[in-house]
């Protein structure tokens, strides 16, 4: 998840949205001086509000660890007590996205394909805020745990709240690997966890990819006017996402942190 970055230059610009619904006057009337707008990570709300957006497929990348989280339990996911640690009760796309990936991925009724919280399921043990960071994710864990003591499945919204709900689960002597802690992110950091166990699976998103694609896009509308293709079936330019994991499940693709550490970023 990135914070607000803008860099423009000549007619062009390129963003990535901390809040992507407050900026969006300040996009329009970018818009409407002439200036092409590219977002990056973290569509816009609405997503038209910029002319093109690089992206990761955020509800695919939840989807992979939610897949990956059933056929490591098998028919124990009918039992499974699942923790939900994410960002913030904005429920900004990235969220929400995510989010609602995994449910998909691990079988969950989703309701509101574009808002968690609907679910009536007894599995889920609840929503906690996180903040999307370290602390966060500690605190998030500890107040699912007093709430759902037998939980053993934990998504984290990125990798630095998988980090902080590991930590409670070891103060707690719950880091037998009893407990599954899924992420998403990819940074060098997120995947080494996969080394020590901190976390059992993580999908990597490619900023640096995001970042070139949307500089080519940019040079070609100079030269042509020609704006970015969307990906088919998205609103966005899909920038790719990868499973890593050192415990495959079958039918699920994936590679190691060995290979995770040599394509992660940061």
């Amino acid at each position: 998840m990135a914070g607000c970055f803008t860099s423009s230059s000549r007619g062009k610009t390129l963003n990535t949205p901390s809040d992507p619904a407050a900026i969006g006057l300040t996009v329009q009337k970018a818009r409407d001086a002439g200036l092409l707008v590219i977002t990056l990570d973290t569509p816009l709300d609405p997503i038209d509000s910029a002319d093109a957006t690089f992206a990761t497929d955020n509800r695919l990348a939840g989807k992979l660890i939610g897949q990956w989280a059933a056929a490591k339990l098998g028919d124990e996911a009918q039992n499974a007590k699942v923790a939900m640690l994410d960002f913030s009760n904005a429920q900004i796309s990235v969220d929400y996205l995510r989010n609602q990936g995994f449910m998909e991925g691990f079988g969950f009724d989703v309701g509101d394909p574009n808002r968690w919280g609907d679910e009536n399921d007894p599995r889920i043990c609840g929503h906690f805020m996180t903040g999307a960071n370290e602390e966060g994710g500690r605190t998030g864990m500890e107040q699912a745990l007093q709430k759902c003591p037998d939980v053993n499945v934990v998504y984290t919204i990125n990798e630095p709240t998988a980090a902080g709900a590991s930590e409670a689960l070891r103060a707690l002597g719950k880091d037998d690997g009893f407990v599954l802690v899924l992420s998403i992110d990819g940074g060098c950091d997120g995947v080494a966890m996969l080394n020590d166990v901190t976390a059992n699976a993580t999908s990597m998103q490619f900023p640096d990819r995001m970042a070139s694609m949307a500089m080519q896009a940019l040079k070609t509308f100079a030269e042509t006017g020609e704006k970015p293709v969307v990906t088919p079936g998205l609103e966005f330019t899909n920038t790719g996402t990868e499973l890593f994991t050192n415990d495959p499940q079958d039918g699920i693709p994936s590679e190691d942190a060995a290979a995770g550490l040599k394509k992660c970023w940061g």
